[in-house]
């Protein structure tokens, strides 16, 4: 580091700095920092750039030149059991063991906040019999547009791609179909869609643990799963069957998301906790996960998605906004660093015909 004009106590202070302020070990720092002629650099292998303000701030303060410190983010495809599909790094599942906690509403935002954390992202909306997507999106009159009537190109929302069955069907219809059809409809979505090059694709799981999901779980490169909780135990109790089933088929769940943890009155700012307490951190203590965020009881989250606005792009520095991207954070930075997963420079990827 001679070449810098930094000295090495200097690169110390700046990296335990940027260590405390994104909870990164000596090691981890050490990974991410190279010399770029004069310049350090810090190149992040998950989504943080959210963050890139804050420490350029905190380093002014120390009194040493932010104009020679370069942050980036560089977001590696990890390891799966199913070979890759072309131009999509990592696949992420956002699943729950029952209907009716936030998970579609979870899962498109935690694009948003992906996507502002400074990351590529699509959203898989893969729920056959049910999808949501695109009414949170705004977007659910729109049709994927197909140049030689066998790709799909998908819809562009604020910069995040998208396909979903409720993109095909017409809203008024029902989708009758037997598991298998749902679910060769579901991989037809996923590999007929042309998708951009994503670091991440986040799929809206259907609830449950039926043909869909298993057919994610077995014949979609999944990369990981996230489950979506509410506090009170019989939520709980599904989403312990719902991680079962990711361990069973050897799917690493990175965390649990709490949803509805609190409703927090707008008058008086005090607490109640409508469906109980504590029940997401105790799951997480039970099966050795991380609790990557708890969300609150809002109208505002329930009018966003019913409106079609994203909130992290609405409200983007409102606390919801914020409890979201510290959730997507947490996530991206738990895939980078999990033992379970490696990064992927041996599986080869499946070329789309």
């Amino acid at each position: 580091m001679s070449n810098t004009l930094f000295n090495q106590p200097q690169i110390t202070q700046i990296c335990q700095l940027i260590g405390q302020m994104l909870s990164l070990s000596e090691s981890q720092i050490t990974d991410c920092l190279s010399q770029q002629g004069q310049k350090l650099q810090f190149c992040f292998p998950f989504a943080c750039e959210q963050d890139f303000s804050l420490i350029i701030g905190a380093i002014d303060e120390l009194g040493l030149d932010s104009n020679h410190v370069r942050l980036s983010c560089d977001i590696a495809a990890k390891k799966t059991k199913v070979k890759r599909l072309q131009k999509i790094k990592n696949i992420i599942a956002v699943a729950s063991g029952k209907g009716g906690v936030g998970k579609s509403t979870t899962a498109v935002n935690l694009a948003f906040a992906l996507q502002a954390q400074g990351a590529t992202v699509g959203i898989l909306d893969a729920d056959i019999y049910g999808p949501s997507v695109p009414i949170m999106l705004g977007n659910p009159e729109q049709r994927p547009q197909s140049e030689d009537n066998k790709h799909m190109i998908p819809i562009n929302c604020n910069g995040v791609v998208a396909n979903s069955i409720g993109y095909l069907v017409p809203s008024d219809d029902a989708t009758v179909w037997r598991g298998p059809m749902a679910s060769k409809a579901l991989q037809q979505i996923l590999n007929e869609t042309l998708w951009p090059e994503l670091d991440y694709l986040i799929v809206d799981m259907p609830p449950g643990t039926g043909d869909i999901q298993l057919t994610m779980a077995q014949m979609v490169p999944l990369t990981a799963a996230i489950v979506v909780t509410t506090p009170q135990d019989i939520a709980l109790a599904d989403a312990k069957k719902g991680i079962a089933m990711f361990n069973k088929v050897s799917i690493p769940v990175l965390g649990i998301i709490e949803n509805m943890s609190y409703y927090q009155c707008r008058k008086c700012g005090n607490k109640e906790f409508v469906f109980a307490s504590g029940g997401g951190q105790k799951l997480a203590e039970q099966q050795s996960l991380e609790l990557l965020g708890q969300l609150p009881l809002d109208i505002q989250i329930r009018e966003h998605a019913d409106n079609g606005l994203p909130l992290i792009l609405e409200q983007p520095n409102g606390d919801l906004a914020q409890a979201y991207l510290h959730a997507a954070k947490k996530m991206s930075q738990q895939l980078a660093y999990s033992q379970i997963l490696k990064s992927d420079d041996s599986i080869p990827i499946v070329e789309k015909h």
